[in-house]
Order: C-alpha cells, then sequence, then structure tokens
C-alpha cells in the first residue's frame, strides 16, 4: 500500500489565480499505520527545547524541537537515539516545496527504487497549533496518510519534510483566505511574504519543529538532479544526533 500526503492546492502568483491539483508526497505504509503510538513509547517531555542535528554531505541543519507537540518531538528523540535514522535518505525532493526524508527502507536502497513506504508500525496522534507553528520555510512537519484512510490526520511513524517553499505575494494569500475560508495572522503573513514556505498545508500536517540553522542546505538539497519519482539520483544520507 502506498501512502502519500495530499497537496490541497497549488497557487501561482503569475495568474493571481487559485488553482487545486493532487499533487502526492510520499509518506509512510504500514499495515498498523493507523495504530496510534503507545504512551509507554514516548519519552517524558523535557523542559529546555531540544535541537536535533541533521548530518548531510551537503552540510549540517540544526532544528529545533516544539515542547508544545510533545508526541512527535518524544518520538524524534527517541529514533535518533537508537540511531534508526543514520544512512536513511532524502528520498524524495522538490524544488520550491520541501525534501522529505525518515523512510528506514531507503537505508542501501538500490538505484531507481521507488522510496516512501516504510516506517515503524505505529503512527503518532496530530498535535496542530497552526496559528503558532505553520508551514514557513525551515519548518519540520510529519507526513501522513490521505484523509480516505486517515481521517484523524495522524502522523507517519518516523518520515518527514522540511519545507523549502516560495515567496507568495499578499494578494495571493488573499486568494488562499478565500479558498481555504481561513485567516492568516500577522505573523504568518510577514513569513510566507518574506522567507516564504507551503501555506496550503496548515492545519493539513503537524508541524513540529523549525530549522535553526542550515536553510541554505535545504535549498541545496532541493535543487539536485533526481528521477522521475523525486529520487535523488545520488544518494543524499543522513545521520540524525540530539545535542546535549
Amino acid at each position: 500500500m502506498k501512502t502519500f500526503i495530499y497537496i490541497m492546492a497549488v497557487f501561482t502568483a503569475v495568474s493571481c489565480a487559485v488553482s487545486s491539483c493532487s499533487n502526492q508526497l510520499s509518506a509512510n505504509a504500514d499495515k498498523d499505520s493507523l495504530n496510534l503510538v503507545s504512551e509507554s513509547e514516548i519519552a517524558k517531555p523535557a523542559e529546555k527545547e531540544v535541537i536535533a542535528k541533521i548530518h548531510t554531505d551537503y552540510g549540517d541543519i540544526q532544528i529545533k524541537l516544539y515542547n508544545e507537540t510533545p508526541k512527535h518531538r518524544d518520538n524524534f528523540i527517541k529514533l535518533a537515539n537508537e540511531g534508526y535514522y543514520n544512512g536513511t535518505l532524502f528520498h524524495r525532493v522538490i524544488n520550491s516545496f520541501m525534501i522529505q526524508g525518515g523512510d528506514p527502507d531507503s537505508k542501501n536502497a538500490a538505484p531507481k527504487v521507488m522510496l516512501g513506504n516504510g516506517g515503524p508500525a505505529y503512527t503518532i496522534p496530530a498535535e496542530f497549533m497552526v496559528e503558532k507553528y505553520f508551514h514557513k520555510k525551515g519548518a519540520l512537519a510529519a507526513a501522513r496518510e490521505g484523509d480516505q484512510v486517515n481521517p484523524t490526520k495522524a502522523s507517519s511513524g518516523s518520515q518527514f519534510y522540511i519545507v523549502q517553499g516560495q515567496v507568495y505575494t499578499d494578494s495571493v494569500l488573499n486568494l488562499m483566505e478565500n479558498y481555504f475560508h481561513r485567516k492568516f495572522t500577522a505573523e504568518q503573513r510577514k513569513a510566507y511574504t518574506t522567507v516564504g514556505g507551503t501555506p496550503h498545508l496548515d492545519g493539513a500536517y503537524t508541524v513540529y519543529g523549525e530549522v535553526v540553522s542550515g536553510l541554505e542546505i535545504i535549498d541545496k538539497i532541493a535543487t539536485v538532479k533526481k528521477d522521475k519519482n523525486d529520487r535523488p539520483l545520488s544518494d543524499i544520507k543522513m545521520t540524525v544526533e540530539i545535542l546535549k
């Protein structure tokens, strides 16, 4: 079974019009993927915000994990400390959108193999805080199965993406507000019109961290040559550590 997160709409500033499509982003798939992670599998909450470092051949990305999304934070810490992510790939990259990783099946995967189906046999309950944590450039968010099989929007147990996105004009954001029947906060508008992001994903996927160092590394990875499945032609391996 193939798992996806679904892009609700694609907006272009060229025509200043709203255009919806069924673009798809690979996520985790597993028979038991709708089973929620048990509390015993989650570490105790930390008082300080934890920093995770993702090392790649393109450079290091440091990410702050939000305390207000404790289930996602603690699951990421648990997997990182177990070495779960070490040797996995950024297996799908889309310029001006995101870079995605966290699939354990990507370790030592043969060239041209389509990835995006791997992960542990649990999911993480959604932890949406849309007004405070949203899809600005550098946001760390969880991939998940589509709404048809996952109406609670539970997150993949391991797969994640880091937003690159693009910069939007106020006029396009206004169109988005009308289309989605929601209002952007002043902070969201400032972010989306300056650093950019992917605002059409807000409220659909859990954002649980943000890049504090290494945004330029995301840009480098997002522009590499790739195959028809958006997998980089040259493997981009990662190791993840939790900084003490």
